[in-house]
């Protein structure tokens, strides 16, 4: 059952001029603070959030963000860093704590890059490995044959890709590490915005892969640790 404190997660009341109420106790009740989704919000709505996050985190971050929220953050949080392929915002008190955990991201081509990134930069926040590996799609085979030494050492494997997203049905039928697979929005007409690679990965026939929304590396990175972690 949750304590009263888990669930009183701040005491600010939000008004139409002031609408963000932060979760600081997140963490507390899911391993990993919560994160900004900057897309839709004010430069200065943005930071707002992440300044009242770094009062009670060591490590912040924002997701889908812009170079105006990353300049805005910047000028409040000058430790803030900024991935404008990832297009995420983070922020440490400290340096990370690393893992013995490794995590490996697979991507079908290099238009998958800023959904890896995505990945990649949360999992980095977590204070696990990386080792990402792009351009190994089903066109070439060979490309992902190459490398699968590598890909078999990781603790979790990450794999995005669009078009018709077969990489993953691949993958798991390759190794022993859970897969987690990410539709991306890449491809042409008929690929539908990457709801023909969700329905792909969603219909493999390699059993027990996970999968997570279109373009959505965070939320494949937070399983991820969460897979780590038990």
């Amino acid at each position: 059952m949750l304590q009263p404190a888990e669930m009183d997660s701040s005491r600010h009341t939000p008004t139409p001029s002031d609408p963000l109420k932060m979760d600081t106790n997140r963490e507390i009740r899911c391993g990993f603070p919560e994160a900004v989704f900057a897309e839709g919000k004010t430069p200065a709505q943005v930071t707002e959030a992440m300044v009242r996050l770094s009062k009670a985190h060591d490590r912040i971050l924002a997701t889908r963000a812009s170079q105006t929220h990353a300049d805005a953050v910047a000028k409040a949080l000058p430790d803030s860093q900024w991935n404008p392929t990832a297009r995420c915002i983070t922020w440490r008190k400290n340096p990370p704590t690393k893992t013995d955990h490794r995590a490996c991201i697979l991507s079908g081509g290099t238009s998958d890059l800023p959904v890896v990134e995505e990945a990649k930069v949360t999992l980095e926040l977590f204070g696990i490995q990386v080792d990402s590996i792009p351009d190994v799609g089903v066109a070439g085979l060979h490309r992902l044959m190459d490398h699968l030494p590598d890909i078999r050492k990781a603790s979790v494997v990450l794999v995005c890709a669009g078009m018709e997203g077969a990489l993953p049905s691949v993958v798991g039928g390759l190794v022993s590490a859970p897969v987690i697979a990410i539709p991306t929005s890449v491809g042409y007409g008929a690929n539908f915005e990457g709801l023909a690679a969700l329905l792909a990965m969603l219909n493999s026939c390699s059993p027990g892969i996970g999968v997570v929304n279109i373009d959505n590396g965070f939320g494949a990175a937070v399983l991820a640790s969460r897979i780590l972690q038990s």
